[in-house]
């Protein structure tokens, strides 16, 4: 068997970034097994670097994997000799991944998102089994997104299969008066993407990750003009993504303190704080708005000195009543210690270490790490960066903190 060159694994990976979702809901929508269709389009995926490589990459391959799919499922269902209702489903595929869209969403991928998105699931299991479905992120990878074991994410996602098939839950686009009760998971989905793409500093396909939760947020933005949500996340989205160049350098994490602020893209920033200001005269305000107006906070500092910390410690504490969460408590520590002193941000740090809620959570020792470091205790700081070394997820992250340990054993640990 001939390997697969760099030629059809690029355009395997493409198609799995573009296709995989719509494969996968095509059958969902077929035969309502949501394993069947992730078994069998993970299947079709692997043909595809057998046969690509063999004959060439298809003209349409979103088309040639949906029917590689399809045909595995029709084998699997026959050879159990179960589910002709399933197996006729499957026979009625004729709608290809290049079919234009119902007029009501005008976005393929937006459509599938609003559809797993059904409220009779709880809200996190909503949001996670959107992730392993449409976008094709593994449980470890939403585990991580949701700060939880991954054993656990992975029960979660079975029992919401379970309570789908025992609830003959249908899997179809609700109507257009229905999608603002579905309007939070699908934001959550969004962003929980955009996240998966800008945490990764590697592979240049979860990168594009951010591109597309943007292309999705802005399509959103102009499918309900009325709701003011969907134009914060997308001013959150543009006000990171504005940063994205500066940080991280050779492979290390860069804090915002630090980063080199002339690499910033200024018309990112424009747009964002455009959007975020159409969002907030709706007077309806929401969690992403308010993260949005922090990090324009951040963004329009000309230097870090400069940065309004007593006002992004107020919208810290209005996050906090919005949408109360251990992760923004840690955040709203921060801002109070570069607000009001380091010895009261440590104490909202401890006692969020206190409630246990944030173990195993890298960033947790880290913040206590870089405010006992700021006050002057190295050697409590060396060992809160050690313990956040030993949780932290990604190279870059690591390489950051293997560095502030450094400065801190030869004595070069600014203040």
């Amino acid at each position: 068997m001939t390997a697969p060159d760099d030629r059809v694994r690029t355009a395997v990976d493409t198609a799995f970034r573009d296709e995989w979702g719509q494969v996968v809901a095509t059958l969902i929508g077929a035969t309502g097994d949501w394993d069947l269709a992730e078994d069998c389009a993970q299947d079709a995926f692997a043909a595809a670097l057998t046969t690509w490589t063999r004959d060439g990459v298809p003209r349409r391959p979103g088309a040639w994997l949906t029917t590689t799919a399809r045909n595995r499922a029709t084998d699997r269902l026959r050879r159990d000799a179960v589910g002709a209702a399933k197996l006729r489903g499957l026979a009625a595929i004729t709608r290809g991944p290049d079919e234009p869209p119902v007029e009501d969403i005008p976005d393929e991928r937006l459509r599938l998102i609003f559809t797993c998105c059904h409220p009779a699931l709880p809200f996190p299991a909503r949001v996670a089994l959107t992730l392993r479905t449409l976008a094709g992120l593994s449980t470890a990878e939403i585990a991580r997104a949701f700060l939880t074991a991954e054993p656990t994410m992975a029960q979660r996602l079975v029992r919401a299969k379970r309570k789908i098939a025992e609830a003959g839950i249908p899997y179809r686009v609700p109507p257009a008066d229905l999608l603002p009760q579905r309007l939070g998971a699908v934001l959550a989905v969004l962003y929980l993407i955009f996240n998966e793409g800008y945490d990764d500093e590697g592979e240049a396909a979860r990168r594009a990750l951010t591109a597309e939760a943007i292309r999705l947020a802005r399509v959103l933005v102009r499918l309900m003009p009325g709701e003011p949500e969907p134009r914060g996340l997308l001013a959150l989205m543009l006000l990171h993504e504005a940063r994205r160049m500066t940080r991280t350098s050779d492979g290390v994490l860069v804090t915002l303190e630090k980063q080199d602020r002339s690499g910033w893209d200024q018309g990112l920033i424009a747009e964002g704080v455009e959007i975020l200001d159409l969002a907030l005269a709706g007077r309806r305000t929401g969690p992403y708005q308010v993260q949005a107006a922090i990090a324009a906070c951040h963004a329009t500092a000309p230097d870090a000195a400069s940065t309004d910390w007593p006002q992004i410690a107020v919208l810290y504490a209005e996050l906090a009543r919005l949408a109360p969460s251990p992760v923004v408590e840690l955040n709203r520590a921060v801002a109070v210690a570069m607000a009001e002193g380091i010895p009261a941000g440590l104490a909202l740090v401890d006692e969020v270490a206190a409630s246990g809620r944030l173990d195993g959570y890298h960033l947790l020792p880290a913040t206590r790490a870089d405010l006992l470091r700021r006050s002057g205790r190295t050697a409590e700081a060396r060992q809160a960066y050690e313990e956040a070394l030993n949780l932290a997820p990604t190279e870059a992250e690591r390489r950051y903190l293997s560095s502030r340990i450094s400065e801190l054993t030869s004595g070069d640990g600014e203040l």
